[in-house]
């Protein structure tokens, strides 16, 4: 019984405390991390790129030309130009 008034008391007492007078400085805003510079790419994703570029404008081709075979879609017609570029660039 005693610990119930006890809490009640400091619950009370919190309550009627100014807002202002329970908060303290604010703290220094953390460090944020620098973000990873993405403007340089390697060899290898600007290749990639160049591929999905020219795939792309084959297929926009080929869809407004309705050389599409049915039930093609992007990524099947993209994983398909992507592996005939690279074989194409080993050569």
């Amino acid at each position: 019984m005693k610990k119930a008034m006890i809490c009640a008391a400091v619950a009370a007492a919190l309550m009627a405390t100014p807002i202002a007078a329970q908060t303290t400085t604010p703290a220094a805003p953390a460090a944020v991390p620098a973000k990873k510079d993405t403007s340089k790419t390697s060899p290898g994703m600007a290749a990639m790129r160049e591929r999905q570029k020219k795939c792309g404008a084959e297929w926009k081709e080929a869809k407004a030309a309705g050389k599409v075979e049915k039930g093609m879609t992007w990524p099947k017609y993209w994983s398909a130009c992507n592996k005939r570029l690279k074989q194409a660039s080993k050569s």
